[in-house]
């Protein structure tokens, strides 16, 4: 029995993520997301009693997702700055791929200046971008900047500007491709001179099925910079406006226009 609570809530949690992806989180309804679950209004209150608590619950899932991740790499011995690198990757791809991560995303999107429903999404991420960076300091992976925290704030605003950049015309190929370019000079102000060529900025499916040649301080710079990607990262400065979340002494967040929605798929009820 209580499995298949289990399963009607997680249909819940998607048909939420669904609508409000498509719709946004004050315009999706309640019997909206209870249709696309397969089930009436009542049993949605009966695991949820407000629209708060629902959207709530896909943030949850969000960062589970999300610590999932990082704990996963983390427990593979990949370098902090290493996961830093494949977490943006993994946020353009999955910005794209999945309903929880683009409507967590577009939740606090449109909660920004407001009470939301959940904890803000960017900080979530922002947080985890600065817990990773403060095990790559304590290792001894960072340029020594005393005070300074430069490129810490960089890096928030790439995060939240990915999110940003998912919600517009921008594909996913494209994006991906472009945030190994974003990478190069980050990656010089973060990590000694000697150290860049540990470090690999391109996806890591390409690493493993094109197995390009190893990153040196030379390839991981201008060559992969374009015009689209001076645009790109115009964007991303744009998108971000400080001070609304401040985490570890840096502020970032971003306000964008609402993600596109995909095809709502219903679910049949469960017996």
């Amino acid at each position: 029995m209580q499995a298949r609570s289990q399963r009607t809530r997680q249909r819940l949690v998607h048909a939420g993520a669904e609508m409000f992806n498509l719709y946004g989180y004050a315009h999706a309804t309640l019997e909206q997301i209870a249709g696309v679950a397969g089930m009436t209004k009542g049993a949605l209150y009966f695991h949820f009693a407000s629209k708060d608590g629902l959207a709530e619950a896909v943030q949850e899932q969000g960062r589970a997702m999300l610590r999932e991740f990082v704990g996963e790499h983390q427990e593979a011995g990949v370098p902090p700055v290493q996961v830093l690198i494949d977490m943006t990757h993994w946020l353009a791809r999955m910005l794209q791929d999945d309903l929880v991560i683009r409507a967590s995303f577009r939740i606090t999107n449109e909660c920004t200046g407001r009470e939301s429903p959940g904890a803000d999404f960017h900080e979530v991420w922002i947080s985890e971008v600065l817990r990773l960076l403060g095990q790559a300091r304590e290792t001894g992976a960072l340029q020594d900047r005393g005070a300074e925290n430069g490129p810490e704030t960089l890096l928030s605003a790439m995060v939240c500007g990915i999110g940003v950049l998912a919600g517009t015309a921008v594909r996913f190929p494209r994006l991906s491709d472009q945030v190994p370019a974003l990478w190069a000079p980050l990656l010089r102000a973060l990590v000694p001179p000697g150290d860049i060529a540990r470090y690999r900025t391109h996806p890591p499916a390409v690493a493993e099925n094109a197995r390009p040649p190893a990153a040196t301080a030379e390839t991981v710079g201008p060559p992969a910079t374009t015009v689209e990607t001076v645009r790109l990262s115009a964007t991303i400065a744009k998108s971000v406006r400080a001070p609304a979340a401040v985490t570890g002494g840096v502020r970032a967040s971003a306000v964008a226009a609402g993600s596109p929605g995909r095809a709502t798929r219903v679910l049949t009820p469960e017996h």
